[in-house]
């Protein structure tokens, strides 16, 4: 088992999900170069955040076009499990491998802060070990986060249980106030069609040692590693 850390110019996240995978897991880790388009073997890629290309253009709009990306979009399509943290959510967005886009968030400020997340789906790699309603406490850092799509895309991402994580109060509720950049349904994370492809803008690298302030982000990675395990063992 290897999984795969994208490094962009601009990307500032990937040593933070390499420790995770490496340091926590106990699990080889790579990093994989932008401007190739050799995946090196890895089951799993991980798309770090940062600031891809210094999100000229618009964020994510340029990494979309690496090499590296276009052998991410080939290996997702063949169902490889892909995990886009931060600017990784919003370069899944721009290269299509999942739907909607990420827009400046609705206060117009970069937003650092730990925030809650509800659980909306088990049915995925990414939270098969998590329960249905759980409350996560993970931290944000960004300055667009503002998930939009347009109103079938919505419904469609509502009716397949594609939504895995909404912006919630401490106990769970959703409410406005809950909503730390303006999401549409308080959306901060969601798989692709294939179930295999999940973005997220709050942080699990920065939340899986106590130290810094919540293990909570740890499950995610737990639950992608479980997975991985179960697939390279078929």
């Amino acid at each position: 088992m290897k999984l795969g850390v994208l490094v962009f110019p601009g990307s500032n996240c990937d040593n933070d999900i390499y420790h995770v995978i490496a340091d926590l897991a106990h699990q080889p880790a790579t990093f994989l170069w932008h401007d190739s388009a050799e995946l090196q073997g890895c089951d799993a890629i991980l798309v770090p955040g940062g600031f891809a290309y210094g999100d000229y253009l618009r964020t994510g709009a340029i990494a979309r076009f690496s090499p590296v990306m276009q052998s991410v979009k080939k290996f997702a399509d063949q169902g490889g499990l892909v995990l886009g943290i931060c600017n990784g959510f919003q370069i899944l967005c721009e290269s299509g491998l999942l739907p909607g886009a990420l827009m400046r968030n609705a206060g117009l400020k970069y937003v650092c802060k730990q925030v809650y997340l509800r659980t909306e789906t088990t049915d995925s790699p990414f939270t098969h070990s998590l329960k249905k309603g759980e409350v996560l406490k993970i931290p944000i850092g960004h300055m667009e986060g503002n998930y939009f799509c347009d109103a079938a895309t919505l419904n469609t991402l509502r009716s397949e249980d594609r939504i895995v994580f909404r912006y919630a109060a401490s106990g769970g509720a959703i409410t406005p106030e809950a909503n730390p950049n303006g999401s549409l349904d308080n959306i901060a994370g969601i798989l692709n069609e294939g179930r295999n492809v999940l973005g997220m803008m709050p942080h699990p690298d920065r939340s899986s040692e106590a130290i810094l302030g919540s293990t909570d982000g740890w499950k995610i990675f737990q639950s992608l590693v479980e997975s991985l395990a179960a697939i390279v063992q078929e």
